[in-house]
């Protein structure tokens, strides 16, 4: 069984690993790789960008070697998960030092990765819960075409929840993410309100509350968004955070 959907950052020095990892994780799916590192310097500038949920990290590379960089993610607020994959076995104690979750031997086995990535991301997310309110994302992964796109957070208009996935719509357009709902609501809930059983609107784009012909309540935001509907439960609720 596979573990929550995850975000994964392979960093390895050969071009080779680097392609095979690639090919590992695209056959594991909720996993999806936002990213490739060849170095440790800029393993570090891509995990501060695309915040990954789990690095894939080599050990043996020049300059900024794997356990440095193990080493400065664990005193991030923000820090992924880390499963180094290597072809030695002599650095395991050292690994398990720099809190990895996760240590394969290369050739990686297309079983061992699925473990290790189902325990990274259970990890990373058992993590975020920890953090979330103090050292909320400021962009969010989505998917786009092929790839992954970030959308800042101060470009969210709403989430709207529909079974297991949440709509996010944004100023460009909408995505999906499967992330719940209720952990958006606790990551940025002193930016966004809840509206509706299966929605938050962003507090920053809330432009009027207004009573509909039909004595339902809707929210108009700025930029022509909207309107967006608010049930009878929340109203109350929307109307503190406004001000109303």
């Amino acid at each position: 069984m596979s573990g929550p959907a995850a975000t994964v950052l392979i960093v390895d020095d050969e071009a080779p690993a680097r392609s095979r990892l690639r090919q590992l994780v695209a056959e594991l799916p909720p996993y999806t790789v936002i990213g490739e590192a060849a170095h440790g310097e800029e393993a570090l500038a891509l995990c501060g960008r695309l915040e990954p949920d789990v690095v894939l990290l080599d050990i043996r590379m020049p300059g900024l070697d794997g356990l440095a960089v193990a080493g400065q993610l664990a005193g991030w607020a923000r820090r992924p998960a880390v499963v180094f994959t290597t072809a030695y076995d002599a650095h395991a104690v050292q690994a398990f030092e720099a809190q990895a979750v996760g240590y394969l031997l290369k050739p990686v086995r297309r079983e061992r990765l699925q473990q290790a990535l189902d325990h990274a991301a259970r990890i990373g997310r058992s993590q975020l819960r920890q953090l979330r309110g103090t050292a909320p994302r400021r962009h969010l992964c989505v998917p786009r075409g092929r790839g992954i796109a970030l959308v800042p957070i101060d470009e969210v208009l709403c989430f709207h929840a529909d079974q297991k996935y949440v709509t996010v719509r944004h100023v460009g357009g909408e995505a999906l993410l499967s992330e719940p709902l209720k952990d958006l609501e606790t990551e940025f809930g002193d930016r966004f309100v809840r509206s509706h059983r299966n929605a938050l609107v962003a507090c920053d784009w809330i432009e009027a509350l207004e009573r509909r012909a039909d004595g339902g309540w809707q929210l108009r935001l700025r930029g022509g968004h909207g309107p967006l509907p608010v049930s009878r439960r929340h109203l109350a609720g929307v109307k503190r955070r406004i001000g109303h």
